[in-house]
């Protein structure tokens, strides 16, 4: 089946490395403000100096992340950059350049490039997209997503969907909170086989293990490649939700 470059890992990788080496090493990290709505210290920030008028990342700081029973307490952001390192061998989907900063106005944390989008969600465009969407919830289904909402699915000025905050993801234990359950009962679509098989490669012998090993525990790491070989299982299927819980409140 042809893919085209947008679905080409290392194209995505080339394009955005630039990207992560500013989001990581431009000197000024300079926060514009509170982002509403998050229930974090999630911060607008401009990294600068970067012509003509900076560059605008969303700043994560783990000293902002509030306490949670189930996940602990500093590794949100981590799991951040786990999330999009993984959706970088995988080819999918679109989550903006992410990386860990290590110095920041409020210390350690996440920086992503901010996505000027539109009003749009995934609830806006449910019934279309059938491929990008089968992609974000197989995604979910194999990090472990606690936290999909509509929401977090954005549109850029060139109508591409991008996905953000993956804070809740990698737990050990069944999590998988989303509003995508669209694709429940279904296989997995054969032309993103070959994708879960090069990122189990990967976590096994490439680079990606590394990676994974400095931003997860290690039955974290061991639980997703449980995940990546399930999916892979000719009987799989995606998941049913279960109950009311199943769905994120508020769901966008």
């Amino acid at each position: 089946m042809a893919r085209d470059r947008s679905s080409d890992p290392a194209g995505r990788t080339e394009d955005a490395s630039g990207t992560e080496r500013l989001l990581a090493e431009l000197p000024d990290l300079n926060v514009l403000g509170l982002l509403h709505g998050s229930s974090n210290y999630t911060f607008l920030a401009r990294l600068e100096p970067h012509p003509p008028a900076g560059l605008l990342a969303v700043y994560k700081p783990a000293r902002g992340e509030s306490p949670l029973w189930d996940f602990e307490i500093g590794s949100l952001y981590r799991r951040e950059v786990a999330a999009y390192e993984l959706s970088k061998v995988l080819g999918w989907p679109r989550i903006p350049p992410t990386v860990v900063r290590r110095q920041g106005p409020h210390g350690v944390g996440a920086v992503q490039l901010f996505i000027d989008a539109d009003r749009r969600h995934f609830l806006d465009e449910q019934s279309a997209r059938r491929a990008t969407w089968a992609q974000v919830a197989l995604f979910d289904v194999i990090t472990n997503n606690a936290d999909r909402k509509s929401g977090h699915c954005l549109f850029d000025p060139k109508d591409v969907v991008w996905v953000i905050d993956h804070g809740l993801t990698f737990h050990v234990d069944p999590k998988l909170r989303t509003v995508i359950w669209d694709f429940s009962g279904e296989r997995l679509p054969q032309e993103l086989c070959g994708d879960v098989e090069r990122a189990l490669v990967e976590i096994d012998k490439g680079a990606l293990r590394k990676t994974l090993e400095g931003m997860l525990r290690p039955a974290e790491v061991r639980m997703l490649k449980r995940r990546l070989r399930g999916v892979l299982d000719p009987s799989w299927r995606f998941p049913e939700p279960t109950s009311a819980w199943s769905i994120p409140w508020p769901p966008v």
